[in-house]
C-alpha cells in the first residue's frame, strides 16, 4: 500500500466536515432527513433562488446539518489540530519515553525515509510519521499491518504511512533509508542464517551514515544472542542506547560507502 499524498490543513478540514455530516445523515432516520430537506428549500426559496437544482439543494442540507453539529470554522479546527499535532511530535503520545533508543536516535535526524521492521504496536510508526518522517512498516501478520493504518487514519497522519505484509526472508529494498527500527517481532523464529540475510538486506537499504536501532524490550534473548546480533553490525559505530525496559538495545550507525 503506497502512502496517500500529503494533504492541506484546508482539505484535511473539508474532509472533517463531510465525514461529520454524512455520520449525521446515517444516524437520524429517514423522516428526519425528509424534514431537513423541506427546510433547505424553504430556505433558499426565501433567498429567492429559484433554480433549485439537485447540487444547491445538497448543499443547502449539508449547511443545515452543519450549523447543527456546531462544526467549527476552519480557522478555530486549525488551530486545535495544530495544537493535537504538537501534542503527536512528543514521545509520550506514544507511551515511548525521551530515552528510549528509537527516541534518542530519531531525535537528531531530519525528516526522511524510515523502515520499521515487525510491528508489535504501533508506537514507533506513528511517532516517527508524526515528527514528518515517512514510515514503511513491514510485518508478516496482517492483523499487525492493519492495526498500524487504521491507528495512523484516526491520528491523521496516514499520508505519511506505509504498509506492507510480508516475510522478511522474502523482502528485497525498493528504496534507501536513513533509519531502520529492528524489533524482536522481525527475528522471531528466524534461523541464523535467516538472520543473517534479513540483516544483510536491510543493512544493504541502508544509507550511509543511517541508524539501526536494534529493539530487545520483548524479545527474551540471551547476552549471548544480543552479542551474536552485535557481531553483524561489524564495520559499524555501535553505541550502547539501552534503557532499564530495554537493557539490550543498541543503535548501530553505517559508515560512509
Amino acid at each position: 500500500m503506497v502512502p496517500r499524498p500529503p494533504r492541506s490543513l484546508r482539505h484535511e478540514y473539508e474532509l472533517f466536515v463531510e465525514e461529520e455530516i454524512e455520520n449525521y445523515k446515517d444516524s437520524v432516520p429517514r423522516h428526519a432527513l425528509l424534514s431537513i430537506g423541506d427546510e433547505a428549500v424553504a430556505s433558499l426559496r426565501a433567498r429567492e433562488q429559484l433554480a433549485l437544482d439537485e447540487l444547491l439543494l445538497c448543499d443547502e442540507v449539508d449547511r443545515i446539518i452543519s450549523k447543527r453539529l456546531r462544526i467549527p470554522a476552519y480557522e478555530t479546527w486549525r488551530k486545535r489540530r495544530m495544537k493535537d499535532l504538537e501534542a503527536m511530535r512528543r514521545p509520550e503520545r506514544w507511551g515511548l519515553s525521551a530515552d528510549d533508543p528509537l527516541v534518542r536516535a530519531a531525535k537528531p535526524k531530519e525528516p526522511g525515509r524510515v523502515l520499521v521492521a515487525g510491528a508489535p504496536d504501533s508506537a514507533a510508526p506513528l511517532y516517527l510519521a508524526a515528527n514528518g518522517h515517512r514510515v514503511t512498516t513491514l510485518a508478516q501478520e496482517a492483523g499487525e499491518v492493519a492495526r498500524v493504518l487504521s491507528d495512523a487514519e484516526a491520528a491523521g497522519i496516514a499520508e505519511r504511512v506505509d504498509g506492507q505484509v510480508i516475510d522478511l526472508r522474502e523482502w528485497t529494498p525498493r528504496a534507501t533509508y536513513g533509519l531502520v527500527v529492528l524489533t524482536p517481532q522481525a527475528m522471531a523464529g528466524l534461523s541464523s542464517a535467516e538472520c543473517d540475510d534479513v540483516i544483510s538486506a536491510l543493512q544493504s537499504a541502508t544509507v550511509a551514515g543511517g541508524l539501526h536501532v536494534v529493539e530487545f524490550q520483548a524479545s527474551g534473548r540471551s547476552a549471548e544472542a544480543v552479542e551474536e546480533l552485535r557481531a553483524r553490525y561489524a564495520g559499524w559505530e555501535i553505541s550502547n542506547a539501552g534503557t532499564p525496559g530495554a537493557p539490550g538495545s543498541f543503535v548501530a550507525k553505517k559508515g560512509a560507502a
